[in-house]
């Protein structure tokens, strides 16, 4: 008598009971932090949001973290500008707004009362959904901010992030999830920031998590680093994932999250249902293409495994930041033995997270301890209140050769690391108001003057791109007729002429 064995991918189609499957859009915000530095301004969204919004994404990821940060540092675009003009853009599908908890948008501790006007002014300025996570997994970080959240109205997805060591078992991030779930967040999403995740980890990993969360969607948020992130996440959702964050091929790969039309593709070979078009997205990509060759901005490709991408688990943007920063001083070459050392400094603190802003104190460490006659001879201020805990709960052991020498007798904290930080609003408005609004007001909290005021003096947001001479729905057209050309001009707005291979 022979046994047929069913493979994974035929159940669904098998049993007719094929399981939904939601996506969350990264595109407009973690994409381009990964790949193109976070410099997509507000123009270059202005064709491509509108055709995101009709493909039927769960949500679609825009403001948070670094690209709130490089809209006020460097582009000197209104964050809160940018989510009003967005909100007229996209009017089908939620957007969401991204943040580090009781840090906000930068890497520094803010007080209650900063961080309870700002999920105010996140929903009066058209954000419906809210993600956030905190970079070491203490959930008393994120207690006021989904409070906050919840109380004005907005969906909140709250994050466990992951990292592959030995503290970090399934137990471990089912105990975070608990905690989680009783702050009453209606999504839990696992944030593997450095794309660590492997194939046989999600086999144990997604189950014991969607069993402590039951009803409440589990999502995924895994970046391509190692190159397993898109087989990953087909076999996440095998394993009850129900929302995998994906992001345009143009910006995926790499750096960057599984690309949309693949993963869809790939899901439904399987016998997944995914409500996708998958025109409109296929249309963001042509357009992104144009931009990225107008630009001189990378499109992100599949990458090759690396198991030493395992020991030092540094996310790639900061590996490329960093060999930038090692090429003036004429000590490139030690990029590699940094990152060894890297992951050395790891261990013996504990195993932070390599992410933002823990990802960047570990490689300050590691790069001090490579230069320097010394290891630890100097120690930054932000890595000493870490070992202290003034940022929050440490996963594992502080090597205790190191403990002493960097605490240098103070005593550590373990109090709710925000419930340190005194109310700051009323002070603002004393020492830096008049303010014409709370946005401006909490861009005070968040930034110095210079910046603050740098940023006021740049005007309003200008929301035109030139994608060239002919109407948008011309150029695409010319863009699919002529994929099997190698080359083929376009002349934007400005009368410059652009060579774009074809795509």
């Amino acid at each position: 008598m022979f046994k047929i064995n069913i493979m994974p991918q035929l159940k669904g189609q098998i049993k007719g009971m094929a399981k939904k499957i939601n996506l969350i859009d990264v595109t407009l915000r973690d994409a381009h932090q990964c790949l193109w530095a976070t410099r997509m301004t507000t123009g270059m969204m202005r064709e491509t949001a509108p055709l995101l919004d009709k493909a039927g994404f769960e949500a679609i990821d825009l403001v948070g973290g670094a690209v709130f940060d490089v809209c006020v540092r460097y582009l000197r675009e209104d964050p809160w500008e940018r989510m009003r003009i967005l909100s007229t853009w996209v009017t089908e599908t939620p957007l969401i707004i991204h943040h580090r908890g009781q840090s906000l948008f930068t890497f520094e501790l803010f007080a209650d009362d900063v961080v309870e006007l700002t999920a105010e002014r996140i929903a009066a300025n058209g954000m419906r959904y809210h993600t956030t996570y905190d970079a070491l997994n203490d959930i008393r970080n994120l207690e006021v901010p989904v409070r906050a959240a919840k109380n004005v109205g907005l969906t909140v997805a709250g994050g466990v992030v992951f990292t592959e060591t030995p503290v970090h078992t399934d137990t471990y991030y089912e105990r975070k999830t608990k905690e989680l779930l009783k702050l009453g967040v209606d999504a839990v999403y696992i944030k593997d920031p450095s794309g660590l995740l492997r194939p046989e980890r999600v086999a144990t990993l997604v189950p014991a998590l969607k069993k402590v969360c039951g009803k409440t969607p589990l999502q995924l948020h895994s970046h391509c680093l190692s190159g397993l992130g898109p087989y990953v996440a087909v076999q996440a959702i095998e394993h009850g994932v129900d929302c995998v964050h994906t992001a345009t091929s143009t910006l995926a790969n790499a750096a960057s999250h599984p690309p949309t039309e693949l993963f869809v593709k790939n899901a439904r070979r399987r016998g997944f249902d995914i409500d996708i078009d998958l025109g409109p997205v296929e249309q963001a990509a042509d357009i992104f293409h144009y931009i990225a060759i107008r630009e001189d901005k990378p499109t992100g490709a599949p990458v090759e495994y690396d198991e030493f991408h395992y020991h030092h688990q540094v996310p790639g943007g900061m590996i490329s930041n960093l060999k930038s920063q090692l090429q003036p001083l004429g000590i490139e070459d030690k990029l590699e033995e940094i990152l060894e050392e890297a992951g050395h400094v790891r261990r013996e603190l504990g195993y932070p997270i390599p992410v933002s802003p823990f990802a960047q104190y570990i490689m300050t460490q590691a790069v001090l301890n490579v230069m320097g006659e010394e290891r630890y001879a100097t120690v930054p201020d932000e890595v000493r209140k870490y070992v202290l805990g003034a940022y929050g709960e440490i996963a594992g052991p502080i090597d205790p050769n190191l403990y002493d020498r960097i605490t240098q007798g103070e005593e550590p904290s373990t109090e709710r690391p925000g419930a340190l930080v005194p109310p700051a609003l009323e002070r603002l408005r004393k020492e830096r108001g008049p303010f014409m609004s709370d946005d401006d007001l909490l861009l005070a909290a968040y930034y110095d003057d210079k910046e603050y005021t740098s940023l006021k003096a740049a005007g309003p947001i200008k929301t035109d791109y030139p994608l060239g001479a002919t109407p948008l729905e011309t150029l695409l057209k010319e863009i699919t007729a002529r994929r099997d050309i190698t080359y083929f001009s376009l002349t934007d707005r400005d009368g410059h002429s652009v060579q774009l291979p074809s795509i």
